[in-house]
């Protein structure tokens, strides 16, 4: 599905207090109110935060580019007190060094890992309905996920895989192998 699965499940897994996230994107997902409609799939974590089940202060976004035809969004998240990691920056401090503010951002609250196929380069997953180049690697987006081991994981997901552009059925494989990292990350938090 699009992004705006994950507000309904921050509804049901966040009810008795606000989670942290690790999010993955080429967008940041925190827009308004759009064509008359505040559930989008570019509003999920406005509306978790305006709800009280995403702590802006234990978020983190990481990947975001691409053209903006408003700086609302990347506004929203920096004004509400999430992290945001452009990919130049990404670019520019590596990986580890991601991973370590991750960490640090995160903290070791209850905390969920939102990755959009959007946040990977499209050489990598093609079939999404919002590429933008210059994105992060598959090798990098494994390197990062096995760096979060220790979280107190409480969920996470895969979204954007959008099969009509998939031509090859590579993007399906990489957010298949994606969601494999995040739920060997959930089986270790649990033990």
């Amino acid at each position: 599905g699009d992004h705006s699965i994950t507000y309904p499940i921050f509804q049901g897994i966040a009810a008795g207090r606000p989670v942290g996230m690790i999010h993955i994107d080429a967008h940041t997902d925190t827009w308004g109110e759009f064509y008359g409609s505040k559930f989008h799939h570019g509003a999920p974590f406005r509306l978790a935060v305006e709800d009280g089940l995403l702590d802006p202060a234990r978020t983190i976004q990481i990947g975001i580019r691409g053209g903006q035809n408003t700086m609302e969004g990347i506004e929203f998240s920096r004004s509400s007190g999430m992290r945001v990691v452009m990919m130049d920056e990404f670019a520019e401090i590596g990986v580890a060094a991601v991973i370590t503010e991750a960490l640090r951002v995160a903290g070791d609250g209850p905390t969920y890992i939102s990755f959009d196929v959007d946040g990977l380069d499209p050489v990598y997953a093609p079939g999404t309905g919002t590429p933008e180049i210059g994105g992060i690697s598959t090798v990098d987006a494994l390197r990062l996920l096995r760096g979060l081991r220790g979280l107190n994981l409480i969920g996470g997901d895969v979204v954007e895989v959008a099969p009509p552009f998939d031509q090859t059925g590579n993007t399906a494989l990489v957010g298949a192998s994606l969601m494999f990292e995040i739920l060997c990350l959930l089986a270790e938090a649990q033990c």
